[in-house]
């Protein structure tokens, strides 16, 4: 048996760092160094006095799961409209599925894993767009 990637992150003086969006702060969980860049895991938190913007995305992804920890967020998802996420609700994000903020509480946090760990975003002209709308990021 092997021990290489053996992780274990404490909340207890763990730090937060802003990220993919600067309205959210990131805490990393060590996974991604952990499993060589095959998965991504961290804790997102709202950044106090920022506002955020909902523009429409995508990642490239093969794998992305949302779970509320605390609060709640919205967001709009292309065929699906707009889904409210609250403490204890959990979303697979399809690869690819564009998606928009709509609005989080000012204590929202969330669990978010992603394979793999350095994936992409592409910004969209809108939810429902056509593919060749994508702007990279």
């Amino acid at each position: 048996m092997s021990t290489q990637g053996f992780v274990v992150s404490h909340a207890d003086g763990a730090t937060f760092e802003r990220g993919l969006r600067s309205f959210f702060e990131y805490r990393d969980l060590g996974i991604k160094q952990a499993t060589e860049g095959r998965v991504e895991a961290h804790v997102i938190r709202a950044a106090a006095g920022t506002d955020f913007s909902g523009q429409a995305h995508i990642h490239k992804t093969v794998f992305q799961l949302v779970y509320v920890l605390k609060g709640w967020i919205e967001f709009e998802y292309e065929g699906q409209g707009i889904v409210r996420l609250e403490a204890g609700s959990c979303v697979h994000q399809p690869p690819e599925i564009r998606h928009r903020e709509v609005g989080h509480s000012a204590d929202i946090e969330m669990l978010e894993i992603v394979l793999p760990g350095d994936f992409k975003t592409e910004e969209v002209a809108s939810v429902d767009g056509w593919p060749e709308d994508r702007i990279r990021v």
